[in-house]
């Protein structure tokens, strides 16, 4: 792999907006807590904040947050070198016009930042043909200027995926049956029976959770259900009334189903959770890259789009997976894209979707992580 051309500390100003969910601001918090990790200042604008409290409870040394809607930075602070765009969110008019204005204004000649647009994470072949593309600035304060397309992706035309310096190797050293005993004390799960499999639970409301609850009961499962839409999607499946009023139970048992509901958690802990587990499900981009980063057998609840253009999205990761077939069936039943019954896998089919992840991820890990390639970027342009 090769090595960006160190750069010294630079001021980088990341934008985003939070849609839904927590894939937005989970994936920019992995990107400027990262950044920071490596010497480097961020500010992170943000229209909504509040996952933060659980997402980073202690925050990263070199972070700083702010509102989005904040006046830009005063005269005593840095302007930026560069400034990132999070999946197309727009930066605001205010900051642009005050970054043109520190440039033009400096009297040692300031670079322009690198202006760069992060897009949104897919397999599909536009994406090695877009990555790196410029757009021209043609009017406004900061006509002239370029803004840069940078793609995320799994293949080396593209730009990686985030992964943290040393994220292997806590991997390798993660003490799995520790993790577990840990767990099954903490909610009084009580002694596990032998050949449990361990199960994770991110998702929407996919149309498949009912089957995958019942097949699970059948065999000795230990689930994890994280909180949100995925706690409240199990207890309808379970034809469970919600009361507002009643704290949910922390733990069931549904025959030989032991159900987990858990609290909010800090990335490094969603990290060991899908470590710890058998087999993931997951949900939009974040968890999709920590989940191949797992190098366990998971199914990915793709975001569902009115357009039905999350079908191609999918398919197109699944060819780069080179998932095989029973693994594409599950895929497609998970994310309604065909109504054929569930297929919830044997120990041999697991084992296979297990090790695909493993060839996948071996695969990734021969190329540079986004944040590398980032850094490349930024010193190539300035």
């Amino acid at each position: 792999m090769t090595l960006p051309r160190p750069l010294p500390a630079l001021q980088w100003d990341v934008f985003c907006r939070v849609i839904d969910n927590f894939g937005d601001i989970g994936v920019c918090w992995r990107l400027v807590a990262q950044l920071a990790g490596l010497g480097h200042r961020v500010r992170l604008w943000v229209d909504d904040a509040s996952a933060l409290e659980w997402m980073a409870p202690a925050g990263s040394p070199g972070v700083e947050v702010r509102p989005w809607g904040a006046p830009p930075p005063g005269p005593h602070e840095s302007p930026p070198d560069v400034m990132v765009e999070a999946f197309g969110c727009d930066i605001a008019p205010e900051f642009i016009a005050y970054s043109a204005s520190s440039t033009s204004a400096s009297r040692q000649k300031r670079p322009k930042p690198v202006w760069i647009n992060l897009e949104y994470l897919s397999a599909e072949a536009y994406v090695e043909r877009n990555h790196r593309l410029p757009s021209p600035i043609l009017s406004g304060p900061a006509s002239g200027w370029t803004r840069w397309f940078f793609y995320p992706g799994f293949t080396a035309g593209t730009g990686g995926l985030l992964r943290e310096h040393h994220l292997m190797e806590q991997r390798e050293a993660f003490d799995r049956s520790a993790w577990r005993a840990e767990h099954r004390a903490l909610f009084g799960a009580g002694d596990e029976a032998p050949g449990t499999r361990w199960v994770s639970l991110f998702c929407y409301e996919p149309p498949a959770l009912a089957d995958l609850l019942q097949q699970c009961a059948q065999r000795p499962t230990q689930l994890l259900v994280t909180p949100g839409r995925p706690a409240a999607a199990v207890r309808a499946a379970l034809a469970e009334p919600v009361n507002s009023a009643t704290a949910p139970l922390q733990h069931e048992k549904r025959g030989q189903l032991s159900l987990s509901y858990l609290p909010h958690r800090p990335q490094p802990a969603f990290d060991e959770m899908l470590w710890a587990c058998d087999f993931n499900a997951v949900r939009g981009e974040d968890s999709l890259v920590r989940a191949l980063w797992a190098g366990q057998a998971f199914v990915w609840h793709i975001y569902p789009q009115h357009d039905n253009a999350h079908h191609d999205k999918l398919w197109a990761f699944l060819d780069w997976l080179q998932a095989p077939a029973s693994l594409r069936r599950f895929h497609a039943t998970w994310n309604g894209l065909d109504a054929a019954p569930l297929q919830w896998p044997d120990d041999d089919t697991l084992a296979e979707w297990t090790a695909c992840t493993c060839a996948a991820r071996a695969r990734l890990l021969t190329q540079d992580n986004l944040v590398a390639q980032l850094l490349g970027f930024v010193a190539e342009k300035r």
